[in-house]
């Protein structure tokens, strides 16, 4: 085998590879040869079939398993040979000309193609004691516990039967019955049976609830409202409907006595047992935004001290993912990058350094990862993908299989645990201090929070 470096272009490598007939021959034999052991053809004793005849029947697909698997090993070599780490699968490319395809397949011609690398840079990781860090801390105040429980008795109140001839009012639970139609038309999901709406909560497509208010148990009244223009469904987006609707009761929202019996209906113990399991949530919250904070910080710091060439097809995949997600984004909101004070060059720049900076970044926690021997463990991808099917209720043996048997969704739940294992690792190596801030501030946010 003959390799010949054709590129070397910063992390872009490109070789002509060349194979001589002779080699690809011997291995097609050796194929044959272990194979005539286990066929059978009329006409010759189990074991007896001579090669030359195996190769008549077999050796166009025998010899193209053989060139597939030459050239896997000849690009495991060259990688090997020269320590790389691939950014990327190799791309080859093979004869494609019929006639040469029809030679090389036939063993009449040698097996000449060439193979692109794109390789990983060498990283230098910098001396991480020297980061210093301020972490932002904020105490949980009785003041939020009791919000949180208000909006928890908000949420739960019951809502009693306003009697006949009672008129709907803002705040009323009203349960209806209607029928949508545009330009004349029923459209999917415009029919609704039984359907709770409370006035005043903004569940509905807007101007739907205010109609409501003044009508009575039994009162049908049509109601004209327009979808959002960034509505899901696009087929109704931005269009008026009309709605026959048909009011079957009316309830008021009743009073919740924050006690030891309310706290019992939610199944706690007590008021007080309530209020600590408010309380800890609340905690939770403020910890894991305060870790977010230090983790955003933590990576400034990790790119400012890491500065090296990045793979270009990185980049560019990780762009093209930014960009579909911003343009789309855009769109379900009928904005235009006018409406966000800039333009489509200058955000496609910005974007571009976001793409680049998470490509850097993903490179550096990797190489930590690595050279400290991080590894996400199989309990750990067990409780993730557990986790993952309790979010779908009913749904959680489907959930597993899927995850089970799908190496590239266990791949999307593995990147994010190693992420943390290796920020978990940094943070102890780094210089912290603990500074206490307000609610407000902890929970500010950072212009720079979308990179």
């Amino acid at each position: 085998m003959q390799v010949t470096e054709t590129l070397a272009d910063g992390l872009k490598r490109e070789y002509r590879v060349v194979v001589p007939a002779t080699d690809l021959d011997a291995k097609v034999n050796a194929r044959l040869d272990d194979l005539k052991g286990r066929v059978r053809i009329n006409g010759f004793r189990p074991g007896k079939v001579p090669v030359s005849h195996l190769k008549r029947v077999y050796g166009r697909a025998v010899m193209a398993e053989t060139i597939d698997e030459t050239v896997r090993e000849a690009n495991a070599s060259i990688v090997s040979e020269h320590g790389f780490k691939l950014a990327r699968e190799p791309k080859v490319t093979l004869p494609e000309a019929e006639a040469e395809v029809n030679a090389l397949v036939e063993g009449k011609s040698d097996l000449s193609y060439s193979v692109a690398i794109e390789i990983l840079p060498k990283i230098e990781l910098a001396d991480f004691s020297g980061i210093s860090l301020e972490k932002l801390t904020a105490p949980v105040t009785d003041e939020e516990v009791d919000a949180a429980l208000n909006r928890l008795a908000e949420q739960s109140r019951p809502f009693e039967d306003k009697g006949e001839g009672a008129k709907a009012e803002t705040g009323d639970k009203v349960t209806v019955s209607f029928t949508g139609t545009i330009d004349g038309k029923p459209f999917e999901g415009g029919t609704g049976e039984d359907i709770a709406v409370e006035i005043g909560s903004n569940s509905f497509i807007p101007g739907f609830e205010e109609q409501l208010v003044g009508t009575g148990a039994g009162e049908t009244r049509t109601v004209k409202a327009s979808f959002p223009e960034n509505y899901l469904n696009k087929d109704l987006a931005g269009k008026e409907a009309s709605f026959v609707v048909t009011a079957k009761s009316i309830a008021a929202p009743g009073k919740v006595t924050v006690d030891d019996a309310f706290a019992k209906s939610l199944g706690m113990e007590s008021l007080e047992k309530l209020n600590e399991a408010l309380r800890e949530r609340i905690t939770r919250e403020h910890g894991a935004e305060s870790r977010r904070k230090v983790k955003r910080k933590l990576l400034d710091a990790l790119d400012e001290r890491h500065k090296f060439e990045l793979p270009p097809t990185l980049v560019e995949e990780e762009f093209e993912n930014v960009w579909r997600t911003v343009t789309s984004d855009l769109e379900a909101q009928k904005k235009t990058f006018a409406d966000e004070n800039t333009t489509e060059e200058a955000a496609r720049t910005e974007y571009r350094g976001i793409a680049e900076r998470r490509v850097r970044l993903g490179l550096v926690l990797s190489e930590i990862g690595a050279k400290n021997d991080l590894k996400v463990t199989d309990d750990e991808m067990n409780r993730a993908v557990m986790e993952r099917a309790r979010q779908f209720p009913g749904q959680e043996q489907r959930i597993w299989d899927y995850y089970r048997k799908s190496p590239e969704a266990l791949a999307s739940l593995r990147a994010p645990l190693y992420e943390e294992k290796v920020v978990d690792f940094l943070l102890e190596l780094v210089k912290s201090s603990e500074k206490t801030v307000s609610r407000e501030e902890l929970y500010r946010y950072d212009d720079e929070d979308k990179t």
